[in-house]
């Protein structure tokens, strides 16, 4: 049996791994320091024999050390993700975006691993033309804290080519959407969903300009087959996480959302603070290890409309910081405004 390491398991990505990893018979371990105070993410899992939780900083080479007795394989999934959560705080950003995973992967070379998997982003192509589509050798252009820290960390990896004893792989996620034990209300699809759902009138800008999207569950199933590939297939090569059924303009997930909401309420503006712009091709994950995506931009706005029409997330605004990447639990003074 696998066991693999999630570092950053409590998280909205990583809770859904969990799941995945769990109900597929892998043993799995989680790493986690619950930075959003995310602990209640967990508790599904808590007393399956498969799964064990460590409560750690991966800046830590103790914690690491602990957690890491007897894995396989690693997923690199921990740090402050999204462009505003870095920009708030830019010295815990640089301390564990930079340093941190930087750090984490010199760590791990050395200690018999099969597999490292890196989970970097699409926003590190940045601002791109409508007529281009992004495949993994088009010029990177990281234009936040956020994707310069990933592209730096990705840059760290894949340098240890023929220096390293495990199998390093880049896989550069689309903007995730999906139902997760961690939700979040703060990336567009989900965002939009809620909002237009619970009445308010939704401010969207730039409406047309595009971006690659991916439901959690087939992030999970994609980190799967990169587990149990050939190293030949995999061998420190990167790859877009996606599928390009998923690139949509924001306009087009309003139209989306429109169709189970028909009378949601929508302003356009323009110039917004975010003019990241970029169409990502999946030709390369397709063609190397036969991934498409299982669910479409429709099928999580509908599975999402189901589960508010349930009652769930009735606390989305009232404790909307437990939904999103918003605060960090931090001591005080350290970036904590």
């Amino acid at each position: 049996m696998k066991s693999i390491l999630i570092v950053g398991g409590a998280g909205y990505v990583g809770t859904v791994l969990t799941s995945h990893l769990l109900k597929q018979g892998y043993s799995v371990k989680v790493l986690d320091n619950f930075i959003y105070e995310n602990q209640f993410a967990v508790q599904p899992y808590i007393g399956d024999p498969n799964f064990t939780f460590f409560y750690g900083d991966l800046r830590n080479q103790k914690d690491l050390e602990e957690a890491s007795k007897g894995v396989t394989d690693v997923v690199l999934l921990a740090g402050l993700v999204g462009d505003p959560i870095t920009k708030k705080y830019p010295q815990a950003s640089e301390e564990i975006n930079d340093e941190g995973i930087t750090d984490c992967i010199h760590y791990f070379n050395g200690k018999g691993l099969d597999k490292l998997i890196f989970v970097s982003t699409c926003s590190n192509y940045g601002l791109i033309k409508d007529n281009e589509l992004a495949d993994e050798n088009f010029e990177l252009n990281p234009l936040s804290l956020y994707a310069k820290a990933k592209v730096g960390a990705e840059q760290t990896l894949l340098s240890l080519k023929g220096e390293s004893d495990f199998t390093g792989v880049v896989l550069r996620f689309a903007t995730a959407f999906g139902v997760s034990p961690r939700m979040r209300f703060d990336l567009s699809v989900s965002e939009f969903t809620k909002d237009i759902f619970q009445g308010e009138e939704l401010l969207v800008y730039d409406e047309h300009t595009w971006r690659p999207y991916c439901h959690v569950r087939d992030f999970a199933r994609l980190i799967e087959l990169v587990l149990e590939a050939d190293k030949d297939k995999v061998n420190f090569e990167v790859f877009n996480a996606g599928g390009d059924v998923n690139n949509f303009t924001k306009k087009m997930i309003v139209d989306e959302i429109l169709k189970f909401v028909p009378d949601g309420k929508v302003k356009y503006g323009q110039n917004g603070s975010d003019p990241r712009n970029y169409k990502v091709s999946f030709n390369k994950v397709k063609e190397r290890l036969g991934f498409e995506p299982s669910f479409t931009v429709s099928d999580g706005i509908k599975e999402l409309v189901d589960a508010l029409k349930a009652g769930f997330y009735s606390d989305a605004k009232s404790e909307k910081e437990k939904y999103g990447n918003y605060k960090l639990a931090l001591a005080e003074g350290k970036d904590d405004k």
